[in-house]
Order: structure tokens, then C-alpha cells, then sequence
């Protein structure tokens, strides 16, 4: 089954507290935006994701795959300026609510490509030093997307020293086997941590076998970063480090 065959099409906009939403049901919101600063992560999911900063700090193109709201593809394109973003989404219900959340036209820098994420990254039609796994629907995370064999394809699809990061949801009875998947796929270089006041759990998986954590320095990287990027970098390490559980 590919991911189109999963799909629906329900979509709810809604603006409250200063935030205009993407919905796909009166419970929980897909996607923000801060209406006073539009380019900002107003969630802490998608704060937590730019973790991927610690591993790639100057990535030359993101592959981001799931639209949503665009607060992901927005950060990047604004703050990563050296960095081709390119995000894969499948609902044009999605993309034609790109002016609603102020998302950039297309450019040489920024493009959003209207296909099954499944099809176009098992294809080999992706190569990127970063990709971002954040595609759900109502029903939440589709298991196509979370496969041994995807997470495959997404590594091979990777630069020598890329990095995958996956948005889970911590209650998911899954979450566990989805982490050995990835531990598997990218031997054992995978870490993950809670997400910033939420109960989503953000995973990283480095492509590079040699890659090894000096939480000191990196500690200094994330404080470094900091002054060019607007999330609490030396807070996602210590989030790293404690790993599972960690209080919000």
C-alpha cells in the first residue's frame, strides 16, 4: 500500500490565541502559525526537529517530507540561506492553503513537489543531508511510513554524513519498534529525545558510522547555534542525553 492510499481529505483551519491551525479534527492541531511572527516554530514538536542543527549544522539541502502548515520548510528556507529546501507532499488540498500560512512561491531555493513520498524516496529520486519525517493524517503516522524498508530508502538517500529526523508520537504502542527499526537500519546511530511541551518523541538517525556524541561539545555547538537560531538548542541536548522519559 503506498501513502496516497491511506489518505483523506479533511482539513480544518482555525485561528486562536494569535495562532492560525491546520486541523484534520477538532482535537489536535497539525500545524501553527504565529500570526505576530510567521516564520517562527510556534510548536514544540517542530522546535525539538531543528535539533537536526546539532548533527548537519550547515546542511546544503533539506528534504522535508509532509507540508502541513509549512512552519518547517519556512524556518529552514529563512534561516538555513545556503540551504535548498524541498518539501514532498501528497494532499494538493494541503498545498493550495500555502498563502493562508504564508508559505514562499517556488524558486530555486524553495519547492514543494506534489507526490507520494513512498514512491519518490524508494524511487531514488532523493538525495538531500538532511530529511524529515513529519507526514501524518487523522489517523496518525501511516505505517508505510514508518517501514524497516522505508527508513532504508530514506538512508541511502542521505549524504555520508546525512541525518534523518522522525516526528513519533509517544503514545504510539509502536514507538519502540519503530526505534529498533531505525537502530537497525542506521547501526545503532540513532538517538531520540522527548519533544519541547508535547508528548511527541523526535528521533535522529546519523548516516555516518563514525559519528560519535561528545555531549560537552556539543553542548558549545547548541550554544553557538544559538545566536543564529531561534530554538533552545542546549536544551534539546539535555533532552538527548536523558533520553526517555524526560518531564516537559
Amino acid at each position: 500500500m503506498t501513502f496516497s492510499e491511506s489518505l483523506e481529505k479533511s482539513l480544518y483551519l482555525t485561528v486562536e490565541d494569535g495562532c492560525k491551525s491546520l486541523r484534520f479534527d477538532s482535537h489536535s492541531i497539525q500545524s501553527a502559525m504565529n500570526l505576530d511572527d510567521p516564520y517562527s516554530l510556534a510548536l514544540g514538536y517542530s522546535q525539538t526537529m531543528m535539533g537536526f542543527l546539532l548533527f548537519s549544522p550547515e546542511p546544503k539541502h533539506v528534504l522535508i517530507v509532509g507540508l502541513g502548515g509549512g512552519s518547517l520548510p519556512k524556518y529552514c528556507y529563512r534561516y538555513l540561506p545556503d540551504c535548498k529546501v524541498s518539501t514532498l507532499e501528497i494532499n494538493e488540498d494541503v498545498i493550495a492553503l500555502r498563502d493562508e500560512f504564508l508559505i514562499p512561491r517556488d524558486n530555486e531555493r524553495f519547492t514543494i513537489i506534489q507526490t507520494d513520498a513512498v514512491d519518490y524516496i524508494t524511487q531514488g529520486l532523493a538525495e538531500a543531508d538532511v530529511i524529515m519525517l513529519d507526514a501524518y493524517d487523522e489517523e496518525g503516522l501511516p505505517a508505510v511510513l514508518a517501514t524497516e524498508s522505508y527508513y532504508d530508502h530514506c538512508r541511502m538517500a542521505l549524504s555520508e554524513q546525512g541525518v534523518l529526523v522522525i516526528n513519533l508520537w509517544g503514545t504510539d504502542p509502536k514507538l519502540n519498534i519503530y526505534i529498533e527499526r531505525l537502530k537497525r537500519v542506521f547501526n545503532g546511530q540513532v538517538w531520540f529525545c522527548r519533544a519541547f511541551h508535547s508528548y511527541n518523541v523526535i528521533v535522529f538517525a546519523s548516516n555516518d558510522e563514525n559519528f560519535k556524541i561528545n555531549w560537552i561539545k556539543l553542548l558549545f555547538l547548541a550554544s553557538r547555534l544559538e545566536s543564529q537560531h531561534h530554538v533552545d538548542l542546549q536544551g534539546i541536548v539535555r533532552r538527548l542525553r536523558a533520553g526517555l522519559p524526560y518531564s516537559l
